[in-house]
């Protein structure tokens, strides 16, 4: 699979696969990849948790996704970038979110990859509900 054929924003219910995208960022012009990799993790403020639904208002989060993207591709000129995020039932342990930034240089793929998550955390409407053996709620609300 080529670089031409990995999107650079997707939101699936299907498992992520971070090696596809790493692969896809490395190239001539790329001095430093970074990956970041979020996960879902158990307990949460002392309570396990069974696994985490995520729910998006798709062609809103799709539409930031690439916005985001954009930003970082255009702020620091010669990278490349991807965003992808899971929806549904992601076990802890799983991966729900990954973000890769290669760039001609180090501090740029820290900085592109920051810029990235964060904005997606920010502004994207992708929700999560944590589901735990006492219950459920929504986690940082939900519309």
């Amino acid at each position: 699979m080529t670089q031409k054929d990995i999107p650079r924003v997707v939101l699936t219910p299907e498992p992520l696969d971070s090696r596809v995208l790493e692969n896809a960022a490395v190239r001539r012009e790329a001095g430093a990849v970074n990956v970041f990799l979020g996960t879902v993790r158990s307990p949460n403020r002392g309570k396990e948790v069974l696994y985490l639904d995520y729910e998006a208002h798709e062609p809103m989060a799709l539409s930031q996704m690439q916005r985001l993207v954009d930003e970082a591709e255009t702020r620091w000129k010669g990278s490349v970038v991807y965003l992808h995020h899971r929806l549904g039932r992601v076990a802890p342990g799983e991966v729900s979110v990954v973000v890769v930034a290669g760039t001609p240089h180090r501090a740029a793929s820290f900085d592109a990859c920051r810029h990235v998550i964060e904005g997606l955390k920010r502004d994207v409407p992708i929700w999560k509900k944590e589901v735990g053996a006492d219950g459920s709620e929504w986690v940082n609300s939900r519309p």
